[in-house]
């Protein structure tokens, strides 16, 4: 008996080792081979997909309006829940579909200029709930085009051979994307019925976390997101659009979930991509950690550090870079005012006003473009740009390198930080690397929504919530950065196109004749396109606009508010602001701008 019990003791004891080891090996082939769940969430996948289809068949231009609206407010239902899938695994496809009602311009070359319609959800739903005068051959087109498109993204899906890895980061995304764009009215212009969509994202977020169920080691996990995401849905359905707390959702809700998001990928032994714009692991919307930093900058190039970045202030401060020693990056961009200049429009090096005012550097690192007309490919190009123009350094690189070499106090920097020293290359990189460094994310209202501060105010609390919402601020100025880089993957900088008047009168405005994104191509449709810029440090960097026409920013919101040019009654054919009145009153403007005072970085009161 005893020799027996010894055996069997012996033979538990091997099993359980063998057992923990499978399971350890089981985990790591989870964490990094073909996710076993990928058919479970196909199928989900292939629901979803054939609901929307079903719907979307029930439409027709002979059908009666209420009926065509009722088929299209399910099919919608059903698109919401795939959104986050079709997102992750088929971008090109959910941009296409979710595409605003905008025409979309694509230039490869001045032969090769498209100018595309768009045939979207959010195209259907102005057509058929904003328009008194529906054209039917235009809604047979969008009509047809979704009919035929939802059963193709069906046959052509590609959730072959993801990973744990993709998957949840399908779900970060996706959660990312509901608090920086699905809460804003960007996807619903017509119903302003984002809160409820959000809530069928939530659905499907619910249910993709559910079939991981049994793959946690820490089973509390499970009950966690049940929990974390039936409060997101309760919360998102407690008040209607425009009096929803954007604030504590996002506070409460979104950055718990990105914690929820890091426990689970400790749990399941995933390691989130890094090569990506958005850092995996930050747990906050407004963490200056938020950002993946490296992704915007140019590949290769080497670590920020902080030996760089002062090397890059100082050659930002030195005039001798210029032609004539007597201009500077500094000139033009003053620290004080949020790297501005305070002029309506810069000022050259003869000083003389140029044809644009001078844009913020505060966080220009998080644009993918530059200048207003996003004539400029990064951060290295823009100095290139202000190097060779004559109104400015008007000096060549190679010039510009040899003055730098010609110092010994950088001669021994670069050579020191730089592996082959002083090139033209590398000084646009430090000087680069600087610009990289203004992004501290050290606002009021970022230490609030970091939960170092419980300052703000309940006027500057609504004024975040109507810019979110009512006042559709957030549909063109995305959080965190607050420009217009598009969540949730940041690898798009919007344009737009306001109407944007040269005089500053509201009753006799004249249209400024800049064109913008017209050139170099002379597309019609591009004319006075200019890009979306921050509001970050908006209280420091007046005057206004592309051409500083407003001074204050109670002119900015009153030409908002009445619906920019079209608005005031000028002839803009391709504005894409909405030329109705946003019916702000005047105590909410004064909270929007108050929320926008909160912007400002505590890093600006300090001396360069």
């Amino acid at each position: 008996m005893h020799i027996h019990r010894v055996f069997f003791n012996v033979f538990v004891l091997f099993f359980l080792v063998l057992s923990c080891k499978n399971k350890t090996v089981s985990k790591e082939v989870v964490a990094n081979g073909a996710s076993p769940y990928n058919e479970a969430i196909r199928q989900y996948y292939f629901k979803t997909l054939d609901s929307a289809a079903f719907y979307m068949q029930q439409l027709d231009t002979l059908n009666p309006l209420s009926k065509n609206r009722t088929a299209f407010l399910n099919s919608r239902k059903w698109y919401k829940r795939v959104e986050p899938l079709l997102m992750a695994y088929d971008y090109q496809n959910y941009l296409s579909m979710n595409a605003p009602n905008l025409l979309k311009v694509e230039i490869d070359d001045y032969q090769d200029i498209k100018v595309v319609k768009p045939k979207s959800y959010q195209v259907l739903e102005e057509m058929l709930f904003g328009e008194d005068d529906i054209k039917h051959e235009e809604m047979h087109r969008v009509i047809n085009y979704l009919q035929v498109r939802i059963p193709y993204i069906r046959r052509n899906h590609i959730i072959y051979r993801q990973t744990n890895r993709h998957h949840l980061k399908m779900v970060r995304d996706a959660i990312v994307n509901i608090a920086t764009k699905g809460i804003t009215g960007f996807d619903s212009p017509m119903l302003s019925n984002s809160l409820e969509e959000a809530v069928q994202n939530y659905i499907t977020l619910k249910q993709v976390m559910d079939i991981f169920k049994d793959a946690y080691t820490d089973k509390s996990i499970q009950s966690d997101w049940v929990a974390a995401i039936d409060a997101s849905i309760r919360f998102l359905q407690a008040s209607d659009f425009d009096s929803f707390d954007r604030y504590t959702f996002i506070k409460d809700h979104t950055n718990q979930q990105l914690k929820l998001v890091n426990r689970t990928a400790q749990d399941l032994n995933i390691k989130l991509n890094t090569s990506r714009a958005l850092n995996p692991t930050s747990e906050n919307l407004f963490a200056k950690d938020f950002f993946n930093l490296k992704m915007f900058s140019l590949p290769g190039s080497p670590p920020i550090t902080e030996e760089r970045v002062s090397l890059g202030r100082t050659l930002f401060n030195d005039k001798a870079l210029s032609k004539d020693g007597l201009m500077s990056c500094a000139t033009c961009h003053i620290k004080e005012k949020a790297f501005t200049d305070g002029y309506p429009k810069a000022l050259g090096n003869d000083g003389r006003p140029l044809l644009r005012n001078t844009p913020t550097l505060s966080y220009a690192v998080y644009q993918t473009t530059m200048f207003y007309d996003g004539r400029g490919d990064g951060l290295e190009a823009q100095i290139v740009s202000v190097a060779n123009n004559e109104n400015e350094f008007h000096v060549d690189l190679n010039t510009m390198e040899e003055r730098v070499k010609n110092n010994t106090m950088y001669q021994s920097q670069f050579d020191s930080l730089y592996p082959n020293g002083v090139t033209n290359r590398n000084v646009r990189h430090a000087m680069a690397t600087y610009i990289r460094s203004l992004a501290p994310f050290d606002s009021k209202f970022d230490k609030n929504m970091q939960g170092k501060e419980e300052s703000l105010t309940p006027k500057e609390k609504l004024g975040f919530n109507l810019f979110m919402g009512k006042a559709a601020c957030a549909t063109c100025h995305f959080p965190p950065a607050f420009n217009g880089t598009v969540p949730p993957k940041y690898m798009e900088t919007e344009f737009e196109n306001l109407g944007v008047p040269k005089n500053a009168s509201f009753e006799h405005p004249i249209l400024d004749g800049d064109l913008g994104q017209y050139f170099p191509y002379e597309v019609a449709e591009r004319k006075s396109f200019f890009k979306t810029s921050t509001v970050r440090n908006i209280a420091l960097t007046a005057p206004y606009m592309h051409n500083g026409v407003y001074q204050t920013l109670d002119e900015v919101m009153n030409f908002y508010n009445v619906g920019g040019g079209q608005g005031m009654g000028l002839e803009v054919p391709y504005q894409t602001l909405p030329p109705d009145s946003l019916g702000l009153t005047t105590k909410e403007t004064e909270a929007i701008i108050a929320f926008m005072s909160t912007l400002t970085d505590k890093a600006y009161g300090t001396s360069n």
